[in-house]
């Protein structure tokens, strides 16, 4: 337990969280088995823009066209084993801020602006950029409407968050699929942000990771029942707000794949979308700054 404690102290620090945070009574982890699971997922990506550029975006598609990773993707790889799909936003060992743009059609990924500036994290030594596989669950929305029951906090009108431990490093958009063996719970500007611990169904240790078994030992089906009942949570009010039962503020809930919603397009609408955005080339230089250690001391 204390080792994943560090992890998520060092994820903190890391991921440049200057705001009140807090690591949920509830970080704990659960373990299920899977049959060793494989699956090749029908999705691939589309450049556009220049690397670490304003305009530089990534969108998806599927075998038929264009596709939201927000939206059209599913929540489960397999629900009857509850392996769920993880879209990769930032994969390990970089640097570029980057994420769904839940705001623009389609929902391409983008690097995120601060203060007019391109965010990048820091390295905290001896460690370089993000540690680990980081993106979203997709068809989950954290509401900004609710009061999470237990944060006490509203959501972060994002989807919710995926930290992969896994052994391989992934690519920007790829779309893995993963085990859930705990949570964390952040508040960041007096809004929840919960964060999912997972690991990719084909990594060696995935049926192996097994460090808290006395507490499953002594509370049966409590780890595992809480970590998935966010996730469900989340789910529920993703549903509702892509069936415009909720108001979307500014989000973009354009899909492709779900033909009851109101936001349906068509894929020549999609492809347009595309088309619109700026032509992919090589990538733009970067302030080296980013590429400084840190050094932190843990108490």
């Amino acid at each position: 337990m204390w080792a994943l404690r560090y992890a998520a102290l060092l994820f903190l620090r890391t991921n440049g969280c200057k705001t009140k945070s807090y690591i949920s009574t509830n970080i704990l982890c659960v373990f299920a088995r899977y049959n060793n699971i494989r699956h090749k997922m029908p999705y691939s990506v589309v450049e556009r823009g220049c690397q670490n550029s304003f305009e530089y975006r990534v969108y998806f598609r599927n075998e038929n066209g264009p596709i939201s990773p927000f939206h059209d993707i599913p929540i489960f790889a397999e629900k009857k084993n509850k392996v769920y799909n993880m879209v990769v936003e930032i994969p390990r060992w970089t640097n570029a801020k980057t994420e769904i743009n839940t705001k623009e059609p389609l929902n391409p990924i983008y690097q995120d602006v601060l203060k007019g500036k391109l965010r990048f994290v820091a390295n905290c030594f001896p460690y370089h950029g993000y540690l680990c596989n980081y993106g979203a669950i997709p068809q989950t929305w954290e509401n900004p409407y609710e009061v999470d029951t237990s944060t006490g906090c509203k959501g972060d009108n994002d989807p919710i968050d995926v930290c992969e431990i896994g052994y391989k490093v992934a690519s920007l958009g790829q779309v893995l699929q993963i085990k859930v063996l705990g949570t964390l719970a952040l508040i960041d500007e007096g809004k929840t942000d919960w964060k999912i611990i997972a690991i990719d169904i084909n990594d060696p240790l995935a049926d192996k990771l097994n460090d808290v078994e006395d507490v499953d030992k002594h509370m049966p089906g409590f780890l595992q029942e809480f970590a998935e009942k966010v996730i469900a949570e989340a789910y529920h009010y993703w549903q509702d707000l892509i069936q415009n039962k909720v108001d979307k503020g500014r989000l973009s809930c354009s899909t492709v794949c779900l033909n009851d919603s109101p936001y349906k397009i068509n894929i020549e609408e999609a492809e347009n979308f595309i088309k619109q955005s700026h032509e992919s080339g090589p990538a733009m230089p970067y302030n080296q700054t980013v590429n400084k250690w840190h050094f932190i001391q843990l108490k």
